[in-house]
Parts: structure tokens; sequence; C-alpha cells
């Protein structure tokens, strides 16, 4: 049997194809036991597109099989001090659960980092669950790996703190 052809790009958050889709990917995420397991609310599934779109340094990037969408990368341009360079700090990877083991990840995540590269950026950066076997060996296999500046001082965590 051959594998669906994936159409992965970068999304316009104008379009309300693409729009319809992030609302709906991240909330499948947000449902997902990786994603917390709750629905987010519909005025956050509408509107999200609409706050992406006010933020110019973020960028997203959908997957579609057959016009369905299947796969969501959200990601911010920051700055890193010691490169002086932008980055692309990777939020949120989604696929839908009927599409996962198809790549689909790995389609994506190649063209955030063509895009990336367009952008003169010096590295990707990203946070995983320690949990989430699955994801950290898709991420490995694209390259990523922890993150420590001095072995002696260990690896770097990912705190937060809600506001």
């Amino acid at each position: 049997m051959q594998a669906p052809e994936v159409l992965v790009l970068q999304a316009s958050y104008s379009n309300p194809v693409h729009a319809e889709a992030i609302g709906f990917l991240i909330n499948q995420y947000a449902e997902d036991a990786m994603g917390g397991g709750e629905s987010l609310s519909p005025d956050t599934r509408e509107q999200l597109a609409v706050e992406l779109a006010k933020r110019p340094h973020a960028f997203s990037v959908l997957a579609f099989i057959s016009g369905e969408p299947v796969g969501l990368v959200n990601c911010f341009e920051g700055f890193s001090t010691f490169a002086c360079r932008p980055l692309v700090n990777i939020h949120d990877v989604v696929v839908i659960a009927s599409a996962r083991g198809l790549g689909i990840s790995q389609k994506m995540l190649a063209k955030v980092e063509e895009i990336a590269r367009q952008r003169g950026c010096c590295k990707l950066t990203l946070e995983v669950l320690e949990g989430n076997a699955v994801a950290q060996n898709a991420y490995r296999k694209m390259g990523f790996s922890d993150y420590q500046l001095d072995p002696q001082m260990g690896k770097a965590l990912f705190w937060q703190k809600g506001l």
C-alpha cells in the first residue's frame, strides 16, 4: 500500500482554511494526554490564528492529507545573545492520532528548519515531556538533543511561572 501524499506548507493566518485548521489541530493537541487532556474554549480555537497574526515573529507550518488537516507546528522567533542571531522556538508540534507513524512531524520540522535557515537563524529550540518517548525519538531523528553548556553544570531545565 502506498503512503498518502502529505502537503506541508507555511500557514497563512488570514486564510480561513488555515485558520480553522490551526484551531482544530491545537485543540486536538490539548485534548491529548500530552497536551493536558482538556478541550480548549471555542473562543481560543476561533481566535488563535488572529492572535498569532498579531505577532510578527510567529509562524506556523501545517500538514494536510487529502485536504484534511493532520499536523501543525507553531513557532516563534527569538534571539540568541551568544550568537547574536535569531533563533526559532518550536512551541507546539501536533500530529492527529490517525496520522501518526507517517513521518509527518519530520516533514513539518524540515519545513520549519528551511524557514529558519531563510531567516538566518542560528538554531531551533523546543521542549518535550520526559514521558513522551515517541516525540523524543522523532526529534532525535531530526538532530535535536538536550541542551547543556557545560556537562558539569548539567542539562537545561524548562520552568514556568503562571501569571
